[in-house]
């Protein structure tokens, strides 16, 4: 894939630096940000912004999503309560809170981290009540048999039994939230891997766009990794 970047941008000039930036092109631009900065900041100072709100918006939204999940999966009134409610939002696209959430919050960090919140709510309850609708029948009837308290059950049976479909959740809901972010910080941020996109589309610097696009994708995969991390000390029977 490199050698076919480097041929047709470098060698052949097939593709020109104004459509697609070349390896070169793209590691000049990448020590300019990196060491002088672009848009407000250096690299790292980029990063460094989005990762935390990325991890704020994903933190809350996903601990409020999987337990309203397992709650709704474990207790048919509060499904028929709530799930009326998460139908009619769900299909709201997260980008359209974009427009709100500055109305009420301004241009400032609550407003992207409020769009982050309603990107990655929705994978984490779908995920949370299928987990704990899929434990089969045997398996809570033993535990009825056992006598096992509510708190108990919850702990021993629903959560584990449910757990791979919540960590499916998980990863779903860090990838909307990085999605979302990124389209977030196109408007009115003045610091972040969005903002680096935004401001190279104006100043059409397509080395620049290809810096940022490759630093959300390393950044995602990171937090991803960890996040694989997480699932298999919380699953070693999976590992």
């Amino acid at each position: 894939m490199f050698t076919t970047w480097f041929g047709l941008t470098e060698w052949t000039g097939i593709v020109s630096g104004a459509r697609f930036p070349s390896p070169m092109e793209t590691w000049n631009s990448f020590k300019i940000i990196a060491m002088q900065g672009y848009g407000n900041g250096k690299l790292y100072q980029h990063i460094l912004q989005s990762v935390i709100l990325v991890t704020s918006g994903f933190l809350v939204s996903s601990s409020l999503g999987i337990l309203l999940g397992i709650l709704m999966g474990a207790n048919k009134k509060i499904e028929a309560f709530v799930n009326p409610i998460f139908l009619t939002l769900r299909p709201i696209p997260p980008l359209a809170w974009i427009p709100l959430a500055i109305v009420w919050l301004g241009l400032g960090n609550s407003a992207k981290i409020m769009v982050i919140y309603v990107a990655a709510f929705v994978p984490a309850v779908i995920n949370s009540f299928t987990g704990v609708r899929s434990i089969e029948a045997p398996q809570r009837e033993a535990a009825a048999m056992l006598g096992i308290g509510r708190l108990a059950y919850y702990r021993e049976v629903l959560i584990p039994g449910a757990l791979p479909f919540i960590f499916t959740g998980l990863r779903l809901s860090l990838q909307a939230s990085w999605t979302t972010l990124v389209a977030a910080e196109l408007v009115g941020a003045t610091l972040g891997l969005g903002s680096i996109l935004n401001q190279a589309a104006q100043d059409i610097n397509p080395a620049m766009i290809l810096v940022g696009m490759i630093s959300v994708a390393i950044s995602g995969w990171l937090m991803t990794q960890l996040l694989a991390k997480a699932e298999s000390y919380a699953m070693p029977w999976r590992a």
